[in-house]
């Protein structure tokens, strides 16, 4: 299989860009100083996802556990049974009471986590966010990406399979996912910009990273307007709620998706060309990303952990801090756009 593939990066002109790795994870040279030997302490450290048992945590698992066995850490991933706030800030209690060295963390909401995260800090605990670029309670938050070019690729790829014009639809998986909704307003501002033909019919719909909830909720929508053209997938699961949907209606070249997915999820979709793009970054590469921050910020270097830091890893070897950002939020440039004709290079 391919380690490397051509990958998207919308700078202002939504250009190709660099590389992202496929599977598993490359080890990093930078990764050397961070192990955990006879002379320097090894740390717990937790990662808690929105949400344990789909593809894409399953992926960042990997990432997580290839991290403990790149460095001698002790790391690991949680997360609720389903995308519950409550559930997940439960998680984190039970973190802290265990006495963890670090957090890392992707939030379901980020409100709801933000007072747990707080305590967590007091603690001395070091808390890496990602998906969470509005989080306060943190000491660093890693994203992949740009969020807003990001959801204005999609809606570029989008705009030309309906031809510029027609009624469609957004997910999220909550309304309080911020980095999702912004990849949405990515989208819907670049609709605007460069397809005015085209319409938003309802306001985002809700759909709890399920894809039986996606699926119901894009049902519902079609029969209230059965001319619906477009879907735009913020969460991974829409990629297999539309496909299905798709398929089972036979609209096939009639609505068309273009979101967030996994190749392990919507292949079969993306083969049968039900749904014709997909685009995501390397949940593996995320989570080993987080612990890399992790234990930096634990040894003492967070001198270092800012723009221009080279982690090493694919999509994260010249972070950057969007213009009037806090200096805490990183952005990598890892993102890829999956079609029926490379797909094959990816396993995950």
């Amino acid at each position: 299989m391919k380690k490397l593939l051509s990958s998207l990066i919308v700078a202002a002109s939504l250009v190709a860009g660099p590389a992202m790795a496929a599977d598993p994870v490359p080890t990093p040279d930078a990764v050397k100083t961070l192990k955990s030997d006879a002379t320097k302490k090894k740390y717990t450290i937790a990662t808690v996802v929105k949400v344990d048992g789909i593809a894409w945590f399953d992926r960042m698992r990997d990432g997580v556990k290839q991290f403990a066995s790149d460095t001698g850490h002790d790391t690991w991933m949680v997360g609720p049974s389903q995308a519950d706030a409550a559930a997940q800030v439960q998680l984190v209690e039970n973190l802290i009471a265990q006495g963890v060295d670090a957090i890392a963390i992707v939030p379901f909401s980020v409100e709801a986590v933000e007072p747990v995260l707080k305590k967590a800090r007091d603690r001395g605990i070091v808390v890496i966010a990602h998906e969470a670029s509005n989080i306060q309670n943190a000491d660093y938050v890693l994203e992949a990406f740009d969020n807003f070019a990001y959801g204005a690729k999609l809606m570029e790829v989008l705009g030309k399979a309906m031809g510029g014009e027609g009624k469609y639809v957004c997910t999220v998986g909550s309304l309080t996912s911020k980095s999702q909704n912004e990849w949405i307003d990515g989208a819907i501002a670049y609709q605007k910009e460069h397809f005015p033909k085209m319409q938003m019919v309802t306001n985002r719909l809700e759909t709890y990273d399920d894809a039986n909830t996606d699926y119901n909720k894009l049902k519902e929508v079609l029969t209230t307007y059965p001319d619906l053209k477009g879907i735009v997938g913020g969460p991974m699961p829409t990629s297999a709620g539309a496909g299905r949907l798709v398929a089972e209606r036979g609209l096939k070249n009639k609505l068309f998706f273009s979101g967030t997915g996994l190749v392990s999820v919507a292949g079969q979709y993306l083969t049968q060309g039900d749904i014709q793009y997909i685009q995501f970054w390397d949940p593996a590469v995320a989570g080993y990303a987080m612990n890399m921050l992790a234990v930096m910020a634990l040894d003492g270097k967070k001198d270092q952990i800012k723009a221009g830091l080279n982690l090493g890893l694919p999509g994260y070897t010249a972070l950057t801090t969007p213009q009037g950002a806090k200096a805490n939020l990183l952005y990598g440039q890892g993102w890829v756009g999956v079609t029926k004709e490379n797909m094959g290079s990816y396993d995950f």
